[in-house]
């Protein structure tokens, strides 16, 4: 039996990619660079606005990154013919909206991590790093900036 494709995985997975989003302001949704496409800080759907720690907990934290994550995923879908074109995840970086008593930054970016190994399967596992932010752009929970690897 072949590999499942990152089509038939999304299926499998019930995950259907939201619209692209457009920048909060005057920049791109991405950039490539030779085989490098880097995917300009997203937030998670609807907008919602508060601190990990204050307004939502840290598994409400983790839904919001895996949010996240399909708005980078619908990035990339929108940049290349095929999310196959993807050949590893690099790196997420991720901006955790919290208070400064919050301490489980790592747990919130699980959600964009699990979602990437869950669609791109070993290609999905990458480097990345998490900070506490005092507070980011319209007030979200969380924003990840990713890198990935592509097919030229």
């Amino acid at each position: 039996m072949s590999e499942q494709t990152v089509a038939q995985r999304l299926e499998l997975l019930g995950i259907v990619l939201p619209n692209v989003s457009e920048p909060a302001a005057k920049y791109a949704n991405y950039v490539k660079v030779n085989n490098l496409l880097f995917v300009s800080g997203k937030g998670p759907a609807g907008n919602p606005k508060g601190k990990l720690g204050d307004t939502f907990t840290t598994v409400e934290g983790y839904q919001f990154a895996r949010q996240a994550g399909l708005e980078v995923l619908a990035v990339l879908s929108s940049a290349l013919e095929s999310l196959e074109l993807v050949r590893r995840v690099v790196k997420i970086q991720g901006f955790v909206n919290a208070t400064p008593e919050f301490e489980e930054h790592p747990k919130v970016l699980n959600g964009c991590s699990d979602l990437m190994l869950e669609v791109f399967g070993d290609r999905g596992m990458h480097a990345r790093s998490v900070f506490g932010a005092v507070s980011v752009r319209e007030n979200l929970p969380i924003i990840i900036d990713s890198i990935f690897e592509i097919a030229e």
